[in-house]
């Protein structure tokens, strides 16, 4: 073999010297292709076996390369692993030296860099299993570093370099040592051995270069078969003028020396498949899974003649149902990617026909990017009609889910198969329908909306999530036109015109950027200028298209309460400016008018408050003659209400029905909401008709006192506002509070007399704690204390406040069934025990009223009334936090409560069941509130928890032994909170204070006894009482922690490299650690004899007590007891 000299570091980045191989025409044809940039185009222009002799001349050397080559030269001294820990870019280099290197002398070359290398043996000489064993005893002994997983700055590429190496050293040896079946074999087979070892670092970097090098295999070997190709073309060519010669001979060796190459690089593809990839893709490292399924895909799509068949197929259908949701995600989008070349659909029919089910479930993956990806591999399906469409009805489903991803997601399928029909032939070629395409897709809409009739919300989910695909639900005129029946050719149903004012509504107010489903996180939207931008002309082109039809729009559905809302709300979306630039004032004046006569003409709270909020609109956004126009309308609108409200009054005074005062009550409370309205001589009537008409229905009272007080906010409002207040004003304000408080009062004893308990009479009790709290919130002493208007400030008394409680409660004890019926109902929101609570939470944080007492009476339901109730007393404890209140008074007093609760239970009812539920109950509460104590919670709080624990047990031994069990009840919880010195400390204080009563029984159980279950160790508190005194521990004391243990092992001394599921010892190491603590449980620091407390509490005995046991088999009763304990826990 012919050893040239290694060129100068600036000639070998140019070209390599010429190799000894044989033969002469086909080593350079080989050389030639090292030009990467070269196409199959090209290589078809060659004409003569001559071309395969010519060498193309050397470029110029620039300084640039010079240098990059000099400093290149540096990095010839160094390890292969230490260039690719290094700078990536000297790599393709380095590789090109080492080649040379290799070919001059392949023994010393290929022991470059080892670790692990016996200089008495050559390295192609030692067996592949010797070096891994004595590889795996490296990673026993620690002497293995990881770099892949390495969180140092030098090791981030090092990933990226690996796979460099390696892509670089099977180009570089594309036209030799590749095909030598002597370096790559020997590296495939340390590859592959190394990937079936037990350290996981190991199996990391083996898989990944053992699936870079197939990679790497398939460039080469399509660039090989391009050159088949062509020469086989020329082949052809050269045959049909049937002369024979030297240029036929030259293709014909060519084209099966090409062949071979390629048949050799399948096997080896094949030997990393079937070595490595079928062991790692089921891996216990997700990591590994993910990167041999992503390499498959990769692999599928770029070289399908080898790869895209079912024995290689299947694996990606497995992994679809991988425990980790990044597997499946890469089996996913590895099938994506094959499903969108039409060459590859035939192949994959029996595939998909396999896996089909599994990919429409996985659209309701549990995790959300999964679910999203499936549900765009069902639309590659569906366009190549690969599955029925009755396969995809639980995927319609998902178009009302809670992750707006998957909504999406969902809206794009609909939209495409079911509005578009992209994915039906007979439909997308036909081209009758294209003119009005807008309508046929609004009608297709329409069809999908039915399937909602009784529920807007689901429809408003639907809508939302096929906007941004749908071109036509943007298409305001071809909209109006249905409405309007300009089409006769298009009938609309009643509740196709519901939807499609629904529709309309909602996609208006999407177009402005507004929301239309609440979003989960609650965050307000914030755009940028040119989403500003687009909203705006939206805005422009909706007043547009509006403006000359909206009244007849509104003239058509007034008396409709379906579709008057969402109409009237759109006006709130336009640009009222445009009415003025384009002379349509008069359909301005018309709008009016119509939301005006809507306004009368419905009592409902939907329409009104559109109403309401249309005409408030009109006033602040037009400008000039309009909005004085607007400004009387709404004077209009508020004084025929007055006077309708008046002819109700006295229609009920005569004996007449209560309905018109009801309605119009609703329009009046709708009305103020949002402004002030004059109704000082309609105050009275009110007030006389509450007094004087006590059997009235609930909701008319309810609204009544709505008004009343709406009518006083406002004047307080007004009265703080005003830059001088005369005392008749302020002194007939308080008239009017007075007069309210009188009423709510009545209503309040009224409610708390009858104890009402269920469905009947919730809402008006609901509507007097809301209206009571919200006016001891406004007229609060801390408001006006200190200022002119301190003859304002108000505070319940203590009677007053436990009658509100009372009620209050009454409305907790409410069934969920009861307030489940009332879910549709009208002003629902504001009639359940929510409201009732969130109220009471507000009187608390403003320091309304005394917060000892309602505090912890709402604390003690913390637990009790579901979810929703215990956030909001979870945010109370936040705010009761942040104010630095007395949080260990309001605690305590609780869980007082709560555990008098349980005492009641007790002697109120002799069911054990429910003996239980109330102690439990208790038990819940205080590890929810204990629970609050986390993190640098339990140090800031420190006093806090102390003095919880300490007044507990004070309170536990008031009344012992009676009341001992609140100890474990109530206290236990937050002992684990304090540092050990601290609950000794604490424990000795009271067992000096206690010292009488250590000799009362509790079930059969001493005090010390009890005290040890509660964590507390008698023996250590008296090594630690004797310690203080300065004595030295005696043989009771803790004895020492045995030193020198030894550390983890990371290995099983059985373990091999033949158990691959047995990746590593860890279980293993982790099984010993636990028998080592059982054995040693007595040395174990104090805290965790703290946190054993509730094992040793289910015995019924101590430590101390089963070690003192004089009876052997007591003894062993009591050692058999612990030891469950300590397996069970």
């Amino acid at each position: 073999m012919e050893d040239p000299a290694p060129p100068p570091p600036s000639e070998a980045s140019t070209r390599r010297p010429k190799r000894g191989r044989p033969p002469k025409h086909a080593k350079e044809n080989d050389a030639d292709t090292e030009n990467r940039g070269r196409t199959s185009e090209q290589a078809e222009r060659e004409s003569s076996p001559d071309d395969f002799d010519e060498t193309r001349p050397k470029p110029k050397r620039s300084r640039a390369s010079e240098g990059t080559s000099s400093v290149a030269h540096k990095y010839t001294v160094q390890t292969l692993i230490e260039v690719i820990k290094g700078n990536g870019k000297f790599i393709p280099h380095v590789v090109k030296l080492w080649v040379e290197r290799y070919e001059k002398d392949p023994k010393p070359a290929m022991a470059c860099g080892a670790k692990y290398y016996d200089k008495n043996d050559l390295l192609d000489e030692t067996d592949v299993d010797d070096v891994v064993v004595a590889l795996v005893n490296c990673a026993k002994r620690g002497e293995v570093e990881d770099y892949q997983n390495s969180k140092k700055k030098e090791f981030k590429n090092f990933k990226e370099n690996l796979e460099s190496f390696w892509d670089n050293l099977v180009r570089e040896c594309q036209h030799g040592p590749l095909f030598d079946q002597v370096l790559f074999d020997k590296c495939m087979d340390y590859i592959i051995a190394l990937s079936c070892t037990p350290p996981r670092v190991y199996r990391q970097v083996a898989s990944l270069m053992g699936l870079w090098l197939v990679t790497s295999y398939i460039t080469i070997a399509n660039m090989l078969g391009a050159q088949r190709e062509t020469t086989r073309r020329q082949l052809d060519a050269e045959k049909k003028k049937r002369i024979e010669g030297p240029r036929l001979e030259s293709l014909n060796k060519r084209f099966s020396d090409t062949h071979e190459k390629i048949t050799l690089l399948e096997e080896m593809m094949r030997k990393i498949f079937t070595g490595l990839f079928v062991h790692r893709y089921r891996d216990i490292d997700a990591n590994i899974r993910m990167s041999c399924i992503e390499s498959l895909g990769a692999w599928i799509l770029s070289y399908p003649s080898l790869f895209l068949q079912d024995l290689y197929l299947k694996y990606l259908g497995w992994t679809l149902n991988d425990k980790n949701a990044g597997v499946r995600k890469a089996s996913i989008r590895a099938l994506q990617n094959l499903y969108e070349v039409d060459d590859n659909v035939p192949t994959l029919g029996l595939f998909t026909e396999r896996f089909s089910g599994r990919m429409i479930e996985l659209a309701d993956d549990i995790d959300v990017s999964v679910a999203v990806h499936a549900i765009g591999l069902v639309k590659q399906l569906l366009r190549h009609q690969l599955i029925p469409e009755d396969d995809l009805g639980p995927l319609y489903d998902l178009l009302i889910d809670d992750p707006p991803e998957i909504r999406h997601a969902i809206g794009a399928l609909v939209y495409d198969h079911l509005i578009a029909q992209k994915f039906n032939s007979f439909q997308s070629g036909s081209r009758g329908e294209n003119d009005n395409s807008s309508e046929v897709h609004l009608k297709r809409m329409l069809r999908i909306l039915e399937e909602f009739p009784q529920d807007p919300i689901l429809s408003i989910y639907v809508i939302d999530d096929v906007w941004e695909y749908m071109s036509a639900i943007k298409d305001w005129k071809c909209i109006i036109s249905m409405l309007l029946n300009e089409n006769p050719l298009i009938e609309l149903s009643d509740s196709d015109a519901s939807n499609l004012v629904r529709l309309l509504c909602a996609s208006v107010k999407k177009a402005v950027g507004e929301r239309i489903v609440p979003a989960t996180d609650n965050r307000k939207q914030y755009y940028n200028k040119a989403q500003k931008e687009v909203f705006e002309n939206n805005k422009q082109d909706i007043t547009v298209a509006m403006m000359k039809n909206y009244p007849l729009l509104l003239q058509k559905f007034i008396s409709d309460k379906a579709k008057v809302s969402s109409l009237v709300e759109i006006v709130l979306y336009m640009n009222l400016e445009f009415y003025s630039l384009k002379r349509q004032e008069q359909n301005f004046r018309n709008v009016l008018q119509l939301i005006k006569e809507a306004f009368f003409k419905h009592g409902d709270k939907d329409p009104l408050r559109a109403c309401v909020k249309a005409i408030n609109f009109c006033c602040i956004g037009s400008q000039g003659e309009l909005q004085d126009f607007a400004r009387n309308k709404l004077k209009e609108l508020e004084d025929e209400l007055i006077t309708k409200l008046k002819s109700a009054i006295k229609e009920v005074v005569d004996g007449g029905d209560e309905y018109s005062l009801l309605v119009n009550l609703k329009r009046l409370y709708e009305l103020q909401l949002s402004r002030s309205v004059p109704i000082n001589n309609l105050y009275e009537d009110i007030v006389m008709v509450l007094r004087d008409f006590r059997n009235m229905e609930d909701e008319v009272v309810g609204f009544l006192l709505l008004n009343m007080y709406l009518h006083l906010a406002w004047g307080l409002h007004s009265i703080i506002n005003e830059e001088s207040v005369s005392v008749a004003s302020l002194t007939y304000l308080l008239s009017k509070r007075d007069t309210l408080l009188q009423e709510l009062e009545y209503f309040l004893n009224l409610a708390t007399d009858s104890r009402e308990g269920g469905k009947h009479g919730s809402e008006l009790a609901c509507r007097v704690c809301t209206i009571l709290a919200e006016t001891w919130f406004l007229f609060r002493t801390t408001n006006f204390s200190k200022t002119n208007l301190e003859r304002l400030g108000y505070q319940p008394d203590a009677n007053m406040l436990q009658k509100f409680w009372e009620l209050c409660q009454q409305q907790l004890n409410i069934s969920d069934e009861a307030e489940d019926e009332d879910v549709n109902k009208e002003y629902t929101e504001e009639t359940n025990r929510d409201a009732v609570m969130i109220a009471a939470a507000k009187l608390i944080t403003c320091d309304a009223v005394p917060k000892e007492y309602l505090a912890s009476e709402m604390i003690s339901h913390f637990v009790m009334h579901g979810t929703s109730v215990a956030e909001i007393v979870k945010h109370l404890i936040t705010v009761l936090k942040k104010k630095d209140d007395d949080l260990a008074a309001i605690f305590l007093e609780a869980l007082k409560k709560a555990y008098h609760r349980h005492t009641v239970d007790i002697s109120g009812n002799e069911n054990v069941s429910s003996e239980d539920n109330s102690i439990s109950g208790c038990k819940n509460l205080a590890a929810q509130l204990s629970g609050t104590f986390i993190g640098a919670a339990r140090n800031k709080h420190r006093s806090d928890i102390l003095k919880i624990v300490r007044d507990g047990i004070e309170y536990a031994f008031v009344d012992a032994p009676k009341q001992l069990s609140f100890l474990e009840a109530a206290v236990l919880p937050f002992v684990s909170k304090l540092p050990a010195p601290d609950v000794l400390e604490m424990m000795f204080k009271s067992e000096q204070k206690m010292s009488i009563q250590r000799k009362i029984p509790v079930a059969g159980v001493p005090i010390t006894h009890l005290l040890t279950a509660y964590g507390i160790n008698m023996q250590r508190m008296k090594a630690f009482k004797m310690r203080k005194k300065g004595f030295l521990l005696d043989e009771g004391g803790r004895p020492r922690k045995r030193q020198n243990i030894p550390g983890k092992k990371l290995f099983d001394e059985h373990s091999s490299s033949e158990d691959e599921d047995s990746i590593s010892a860890s279980e293993q190491d982790a099984q010993d650690d636990r028998g080592r603590q059982e054995e040693d449980d007595e040395d174990a620091p104090l805290i965790q004899s703290i946190r054993s407390s509730s094992k040793l509490r289910s015995l019924g005995v101590s430590r101390e007590e089963s070690k003192g046991q004089t009876k052997a088999g007591n003894s062993v009763r009591a050692t058999d007891n612990l030891s469950a304990s300590r397996t069970s826990g």
